[in-house]
């Protein structure tokens, strides 16, 4: 009889191991089983502009890494504030990510009172690229480069010249906003809801010049005498981008250096696992020589990728404090 009691105790303990054994293994087995369904890239901005060109590159790569469909999708409006509002308002289960930017992860919430969101909601799963800004004129205006525009720009102060950006508050309006206070200019911003609708006005002479980030069709638009690409803000660019003069080379301001960084975000909360699995399949993608040759003639500049979440948040605290000091050269106060 007692060794029948123990017999029995022992296989009851040997099934409650075999059962904690398990766990590891089931979480193991649920971690590999993701992605299952199609993942969402929402890009904040219409089709055709910097954002959507880059998310398509990545897109494209990032699917064959996870083998499954990565369906971008486009939401404009309020500088990227709607875009990133949806991917919030989306389950953190890491099948809607973000491709964000200084603009929508911390200029918005950071600027606009009507954010319903922080920086800290979101999590940066994968840092991509710097891309290059630029300013364009449009055609008609007298001048080829960034100095005879900004003695234009000082001759005629009785009529401000006119600027669009992907919209107020973006990075590209605080630029315009800094540029004219360092200068003692005024400049008269028209904001859009993304690169695409600003690049057709000032193309079409309705602005008279434009902040946006670079992208390849504006080469083609140039040498067509549609607009002219001034200055590039960067430090350095891409070899595919020499030709575009650097700000470095301005009399007049060639201190004012600018680049905008992009990244993969999440919702905050999103599984470590699944945030592991999207950094890494960003990652392929930047070791890729062909999407890096696609990105570089986009005018961006390729960061090394994050090899750790420690290390994407690092990156994530050093844009905040970079932008903080941006809004505050302009006498504006950061909301969060």
């Amino acid at each position: 009889m007692k060794a029948n009691i123990q017999r029995r105790h022992l296989i009851r303990g040997a099934a409650a191991l075999a059962a904690a054994a398990s766990v590891p293994a089931r979480m193991s087995w649920a971690v590999e089983q993701y992605p299952t369904k199609p993942l969402t890239l929402m890009v904040p901005y219409p089709a055709g502009g910097a954002s959507d060109v880059a998310a398509r590159i990545f897109g494209e790569s990032i699917s064959r890494s996870i083998k499954q469909q990565v369906i971008v999708e486009n939401v404009g409006g309020g500088t990227g504030l709607i875009g990133a509002g949806r991917v919030l308002s989306a389950p953190a289960d890491g099948y809607m990510f973000f491709h964000g930017s200084a603009n929508e992860i911390f200029l918005a919430p950071m600027l606009n009172p009507a954010a319903r969101y922080k920086p800290g909601d979101f999590t940066l799963a994968a840092p991509t690229t710097d891309a290059a800004i630029v300013l364009l004129a449009k055609n008609e205006l007298p001048v080829s480069s960034y100095d005879e525009f900004i003695t234009y720009a000082r001759q005629h102060k009785d009529k401000p010249l006119t600027y669009g950006t992907v919209g107020v508050d973006s990075m590209y309006n605080l630029m315009g906003d800094a540029l004219a206070a360092q200068l003692q200019l005024s400049f008269l911003h028209v904001p859009y809801k993304g690169a695409a609708p600003a690049l057709q006005d000032v193309a079409g002479g309705q602005v008279d010049f434009a902040i946006l980030p670079y992208q390849a069709s504006f080469d083609g638009m140039a040498k067509q005498g549609r607009l002219k690409i001034l200055t590039s803000f960067s430090k350095a660019l891409p070899k595919e981008l020499a030709h575009i003069p650097l700000i470095s080379q301005s009399r007049y301001s060639p201190d004012f250096e600018y680049a905008i960084g992009a990244g993969y975000f999440v919702r905050k909360g999103t599984p470590e696992a699944r945030v592991a699995v999207l950094r890494s399949a960003v990652a392929e993608a930047l070791m890729k020589p062909e999407v890096r040759a696609k990105l570089e003639s986009e005018g961006k500049n390729i960061r090394p990728p994050a090899q750790t979440q420690a290390e994407s948040d690092a990156r994530f605290q050093e844009q905040y404090r970079r932008l903080s000091q941006l809004i505050q050269s302009v006498g504006r106060k950061p909301l969060a």
